[in-house]
């Protein structure tokens, strides 16, 4: 087991299931998603930390950040997702968010304004 894979273990046991993160399949879905993926390289020993990541400044000047895993997972959960949804995800930053949610509905749809980001989470997706 890569230390990837013990990160991501520890942060579903400590960081998810401890703050009422209860549906079994968005907690498989974020123990099978390798977050550090969708990470930059430069702060991919930040990927299962339980904090936003930046993970560009986009072409307004803002940052981007990817939300902390215990935040995603809550809201995920709130959404009810079911198997015959179809889910927008508005501001796909680097496709996580995407990535998580397609284990549980039939299909996402990802916009993204920063044509960088949209290449980045597009390669992340198919790889």
């Amino acid at each position: 087991m890569s230390d990837y894979d013990t990160q991501r273990t520890n942060m579903v046991d400590s960081q998810l299931r401890t703050t009422d993160v209860t549906d079994h399949r968005i907690l498989k879905a974020m123990l099978d998603v390798p977050r550090e993926r969708f990470v930059p390289a430069s702060r991919r020993g930040f990927a299962y930390m339980d904090q936003e990541i930046r993970v560009e400044r986009d072409q307004t000047g803002a940052d981007r950040y990817m939300m902390s895993p215990m935040t995603l997972a809550k809201l995920v959960q709130l959404a009810d997702i079911g198997k015959d949804d179809m889910v927008l995800v508005v501001g796909c930053t680097s496709g996580y968010a995407a990535a998580i949610i397609a284990n549980l509905a039939d299909s996402v749809i990802c916009v993204e304004q920063d044509e960088k980001l949209v290449e980045a989470a597009s390669e992340r997706l198919e790889a």
